[in-house]
């Protein structure tokens, strides 16, 4: 009887360890900065079509940012909304209606930045993934990745990237990459070193009507 009652404690605490468990490392974090320089401040609609399916894509539990980069992305002002998704699915379809409104009125309003701080953007982005615990991190860069900055402004240091997939979006050519287009491919090849020396992963996608892909691992 001894022997029985122990094995239904073992039992007992093994079901209750299970309900107690952290699941958010099944949960996927996505955290999407919006270029807002220049005459790239005129692709914005063209985000539209990811932020739509980022929200028909992510569950309850998952956590979605929309952030801008302007003169200095490293502060929590340029967060145009975020959210994570509650467990009820009714609850959850309010908060996306309310993302997509947020970001919606953002579009129709956002005045155009005079530099553009990436790399600024990019630590916000994995200080904000790295506290959600999600399992899945991912930042979204939707940039031509030409970086600005504002005199005074120190952003040649490594990135610590760990864990953390960075894809780029919709990275359109300059003018200047016109007449010499190893400056496109130069610049795309910086990023990826950057992130990818400090432990991160690295895709580029442009072909904005085929997103089956965005999240994958």
């Amino acid at each position: 009887m001894k022997h029985l009652r122990t094995i239904c404690l073992v039992l007992c605490l093994a079901i209750l360890g299970y309900g107690c468990a952290d699941h958010s490392s099944h949960a996927i974090a996505v955290y999407m900065l919006l270029d807002t320089s220049g005459t790239y401040k005129a692709e914005l609609e063209r985000a539209h079509a990811i932020i739509n399916y980022l929200l028909g894509t992510l569950k309850p539990g998952d956590s979605l940012v929309v952030s801008r980069i302007d003169s200095g992305s490293f502060s929590e002002k340029d967060i145009i909304c975020k959210m994570t998704f509650d467990g009820r699915p009714s609850v959850t379809n309010q908060q996306k209606r309310a993302f997509r409104e947020e970001v919606d009125n953002f579009v129709a309003t956002v005045q155009g930045s005079p530099y553009t701080d990436i790399t600024g953007g990019i630590v916000q982005a994995v200080d904000f993934l790295n506290e959600t615990g999600a399992g899945q991190k991912r930042i979204l860069v939707f940039s031509d990745l030409e970086e600005d900055l504002p005199a005074g402004a120190v952003r040649d240091f490594p990135l610590e990237m760990d864990g953390c997939q960075v894809v780029a979006l919709n990275v359109t050519k300059l003018r200047s990459d016109n007449v010499d287009p190893r400056e496109y491919f130069k610049r795309v090849e910086t990023w990826q070193q950057r992130v990818v020396s400090g432990g991160g992963g690295w895709r580029v996608i442009n072909d904005l009507d085929n997103l089956d892909g965005l999240l994958a691992p």
